[in-house]
Formats: structure tokens, C-alpha cells, sequence
């Protein structure tokens, strides 16, 4: 494995073959898992009678905290999974796409913070406690979009699709964002519970929206090529 970067007129880039690139993935790879585990700390174990009973281990407030780690461990495993899939379009990082990704790894260091104040028995009927959450998760959404188009503007992406195909891409990544900042109103108008139950509507509204942007994409690729 090489250790050499390449100085070009848009800048210097460490290609799949070089260390910076290996370590790049390591490192992320260690702030998801990172993120995962800090997960745990936000719950707190109950005092001795919360251990008498199943029903009085759950109204002790871990059930609500479990709830929220279950929730937030999918949220952060998806992060992941999407920074995999962005890395593995990449014919090389830049310093450009590092700092885009280690911004939008900075929301997702942060979710273990707004996931102890949407689930804590004290809080998680604070409708700021699911703002927070809400505007967490659809900044590192964006985050990550960013990095993807840094990447494509800096010509580093092994395969790029046509620009239109990349925007439809977008579009339907923004449906994570719209459904959780939608429900910051829901939690000032009608409640936390009803703003949280709003979230699984992109249980859904994301396949749907996979699907027709995947039919555009493929549509979009056919013309290119045609032409």
C-alpha cells in the first residue's frame, strides 16, 4: 500500500491505494462505533426496586431510555452503512472531503447527546428535546450529502452518474430530513409521543421514495447514454 498523495491542479488526493485513504476509513469507522457505544451510558440503571418486577423495571424510566437507544443505534447504523456507500464511490479523498466528513461525523457524535434528552423520563415531554433531536439527525444527513458533492465537484467519485441523477439522489435523501423536522411542530402543537410516532412514517415514505428515484436514475442513465 502506498503512502504517496498525488498533488494535482484541484489539490492533493490520497488514492484507494494509499494509507491516508485506508486510514480515513478506519478513522470513521472508529467514530460510528464510538458514537454506538456512547449510546449505552444514557441509560441509567434503576435502584433496587426497580429490579423487583418487569412492570417496575420499565416504569423506572429504562424502558423510555431503551426505546431511544433502539431508535438512535438504527439512526447511527444507517449513518454508517451511507458513509461505506459514499466511501466506496470514491476514487480518492481530498483534504476537502475529509473536512466534509468529519463534519457531518461531528452530528453523529452528537446524537448520543440529543438522544439523552428525547429519552430521559425527565425531558422526553420537552418539545425542545425532540427539536434537538429532529434538527441533529437532518443536519447530518445533509452533512453527508455535502460530502458526496464536494467529492463529485472535486472529480473523485470512480463512477459519477449524470448531475441530474445525482440531484434525484438528493431529493430522495431529503425525505429523512422533511419527516423529522416536521415533527418539531407536532411536538409543540400536539405532543412528544405524537411527534415521535411520527417519525415511523419514513418506514413508509423511504422505500417509496427509493423506488422512484431509483426508476429516475436508471431513466436519466438510459438518455445519457443513448445520447
Amino acid at each position: 500500500m502506498s503512502i504517496d498523495a498525488t498533488d494535482t491542479p484541484a489539490g492533493t488526493r490520497y488514492g484507494r491505494d494509499t494509507v491516508e485513504f485506508g486510514r480515513a476509513i478506519a478513522f470513521f469507522d472508529a467514530v460510528y462505533a464510538f458514537a454506538v457505544t456512547m449510546l449505552v451510558v444514557n441509560i441509567e440503571p434503576p435502584g433496587r426496586e426497580g429490579w423487583s418486577s418487569p412492570a417496575a423495571l420499565i416504569s423506572s424510566g429504562v424502558g423510555e431510555q431503551f426505546v431511544g437507544f433502539v431508535i438512535s443505534f438504527v439512526v447511527i447504523a444507517v449513518f454508517w452503512r451511507v458513509n461505506h456507500r459514499l466511501m466506496a464511490l470514491l476514487s480518492a479523498v481530498s483534504p476537502g472531503v475529509i473536512a466534509a466528513n468529519l463534519v457531518a461525523t461531528a452530528f453523529v457524535v452528537l446524537i448520543p447527546f440529543s438522544t439523552q434528552g428525547m429519552s430521559d423520563a425527565e425531558t422526553s415531554d420537552a418539545p425542545l428535546a425532540v427539536a434537538v433531536y429532529a434538527v441533529n439527525i437532518s443536519c447530518a444527513v445533509l452533512a453527508q450529502s455535502a460530502m458526496h458533492f464536494v467529492a463529485r465537484s472535486q472529480g473523485l467519485l470512480s463512477d459519477p452518474l449524470p448531475l441530474r441523477a445525482d440531484l434525484v439522489r438528493f431529493l430522495d435523501t431529503l425525505v429523512t430530513p422533511a419527516v423529522f423536522l416536521a415533527s418539531i411542530p407536532i411536538a409543540y402543537v400536539y405532543g412528544t409521543d405524537w411527534a415521535r410516532s411520527s417519525w415511523a412514517v419514513l418506514l413508509l415514505l423511504g422505500p417509496l421514495s427509493g423506488a422512484w428515484a431509483t426508476r429516475r436514475i436508471a431513466r436519466i442513465v438510459a438518455v445519457e447514454h443513448a445520447d
